[in-house]
């Protein structure tokens, strides 16, 4: 079955820095365009940054662009994301998710068929 494990979580101080990864398996990977999404405590989900299947399009929300960047490495199956500069208001739970049509919305939760765990960033001041 279709699984997505993140990892890379953590505490870092603002201005720090945090690589997370989503390793996938259980489908065909190179065929789905990936995306990373965060919830803060009491918030909803939010898009944070995603990647078409061949990584010519890359899509990342305001908040975000500039200090973060996707990438994904279609023969190991998984995704990335590098996060820069991080600020206190980056503290949130991050899930990673893949969807097989389209690319539209691409930051929007409702596309997305599969979902991770989650793994927590905690950004202190």
């Amino acid at each position: 079955q279709v699984q997505l494990v993140e990892s890379g979580g953590g505490s870092v101080q603002a201005g720090g820095s945090l690589r997370l990864s989503c390793a996938a398996s259980g489908y065909t990977y190179s065929d789905y365009s990936m995306g990373w999404f965060r919830q803060a405590a009491g918030k909803e989900r939010e898009g944070v940054a995603a990647i078409s299947p061949g990584s010519r399009l890359k899509y990342y929300s305001e908040s975000v662009k500039g200090r973060f960047a996707i990438s994904r490495d279609n023969p190991k199956n998984t995704l990335y994301l590098q996060m820069d500069s991080l600020k206190p208001q980056d503290t949130a739970m991050y899930y990673c998710a893949a969807r097989r049509v389209g690319f539209s919305s691409a930051l929007s939760a409702s596309q997305y068929d599969y979902w991770g765990q989650g793994t927590q960033v905690t950004v202190s001041s």
